[in-house]
């Protein structure tokens, strides 16, 4: 449970060189949902740092936790300079490459997250496919702000080092760090979700900086909106490559870094190296040409090893094909294109936020009779939670006070951004709740809602 620090990269290798699994919690957790974690991977050990010390130590004792502040670790962890030389990762003896070596976390549409479980082998090849897609070699030097728990952010970091790149680590995103790091470093590549580009769009003065040596911006964890992203290529002189992966399978498609005469805006590019889609019927489940839009699937040996709890692995996989959950269509030539998503995952600046598990915590209010989370658009964070929600008339509740306790209860980004107060939930008569509907007239009410508390 750490944040973006060099030592993240050091730990998470010696877990696996002693033929251990690192079980990796988001420090933006809070106490729920590492209880959560922690009673899905039963960890022997933890090791954190900030918050996540204390936190860590209430569940597993003091003697459990290692502190990556303490002075007797900053004394035995000493990172040395290899030269840029590429990190040699060796699956130790006696260790299966089929071996889970590494869980991160996905939330599932139906409550709290899963834990995504990759092999060495699975993991090997995701990182083999980041490197190719990505054209990434010793001479890029390229900085890093996505949470290392975070599947992106974890790839990032063993990518460069596979491919003997030099990393900038950033404990937390801050704009003006990082333009003056890509003009004072000569970085090459920078990788953004919606919140840094949009405040790239935004910002008065980007034509100041000297952005010359990035090759292009990796745009992934959050669709592309094409007019900000021309806004910034326009002002920046800088191109993006649209890239698409899930925790399960983590590298799907990118643009071609070799052909930039060929980089798209309009998709998230071409499969990845070993990674095979194909588009099948939401209906029925038959394979679709090229054209016709429907749930994507994935084949590749990257995909993980299933979740846990084990149960909820079997609805994801159609043989060996691994299900997205995302809607959209492939053109002939393999061009991938995102139309929305079959699941009800709420995507916030790239984490995946599930609609139950904030609905849990709202049902537990005694003044909660029915809610229902769902998904708005957002310029910034591409989107964000709503709730609608029905108060019992005798135990009334103000709004502001159910958003207080989904902030007491969950991480920042899965906060509510409004709760709008309804006579009650639209459903089906099987029961399942009519999110599109509620979201769809959010949208039409102009992101204004009908009852603000």
């Amino acid at each position: 449970m750490s944040t973006n620090r060099v030592e993240f990269p050091i730990v998470v290798n010696a877990i696996s060189r002693v033929g251990a699994a690192a079980v990796l919690l988001s420090p933006a957790w809070k106490d729920a949902e590492v209880s959560h974690g922690l009673a899905l991977t039963s960890p022997r050990h933890a090791i954190a740092d900030g918050d996540g010390v204390a936190i860590l130590s209430r569940h597993l004792g003091d003697d459990s936790v290692t502190d990556l502040d303490s002075p007797a670790i900053q004394q035995t962890i000493r990172p040395k300079d290899n030269g840029g030389a590429p990190a040699k990762v060796a699956i130790p003896p006696n260790t299966s490459e089929n071996e889970e070596v590494v869980l991160v976390f996905s939330s599932g549409t139906t409550g709290m997250p899963k834990a995504v479980r990759h092999s060495h082998a699975s993991l090997g090849e995701a990182t083999r496919q980041w490197v190719a897609v990505l054209g990434l070699t010793a001479e890029d030097r390229f900085q890093i702000s996505t949470p290392p728990s975070h599947i992106l952010g974890l790839l990032n970091l063993l990518a460069a080092a596979a491919a003997g790149a030099r990393v900038r680590l950033h404990a937390r995103f801050d704009l003006e760090t990082e333009l003056r790091s890509i003009e004072g470093e000569r970085m090459t590549l920078e990788m953004a979700v919606a919140p840094i580009v949009l405040a790239m769009a935004n910002h008065p003065n980007l034509e100041s900086f000297d952005l010359s040596s990035l090759r292009y911006i990796m745009w992934g964890a959050t669709p592309v909106s094409e007019s900000v992203a021309e806004v910034v290529s326009a002002r920046s002189g800088v191109r993006f490559l649209p890239a698409y992966g899930a925790s399960e399978v983590p590298v799907l498609s990118c643009n071609p870094a070799n052909r930039p005469e060929d980089w798209r805006l309009d998709s998230a590019g071409l499969p990845a190296p070993g990674v095979q889609l194909r588009v099948v019927s939401l209906e029925t489940g038959d394979v679709l040409p090229s054209g016709e839009t429907g749930e994507i699937q994935a084949s590749s040996a990257s995909r993980m090893l299933g979740y846990l709890p084990e149960e909820a692995t079997d609805e994801v996989f159609d043989g060996e094909w691994y299900r997205t959950g995302d809607v959209g269509w492939l053109e002939r030539e393999g061009w991938v294109h995102l139309t929305d998503r079959s699941k009800e995952m709420i995507k916030v600046s790239g984490f995946q936020v599930a609609p139950a598990e904030i609905e849990a915590v709202l049902h537990g209010h005694a003044s909660v009779l029915d809610c229902a989370v769902f998904g708005v658009p957002d310029e910034r964070a591409g989107e964000v939670p709503v709730a609608a929600v029905q108060i019992d008339p005798t135990n009334p509740v103000e709004a502001e006070a159910l958003q207080a306790l989904v902030a007491s209860t969950l991480a920042n980004y899965k906060q509510l951004r409004a709760i709008e107060l309804v006579d009650a939930i639209p459903r089906l008569p099987s029961g399942k709740v009519l999110r599109r509907t509620l979201r769809d007239e959010w949208i039409a009410r102009g992101n204004r809602p009908m009852n603000p508390g």
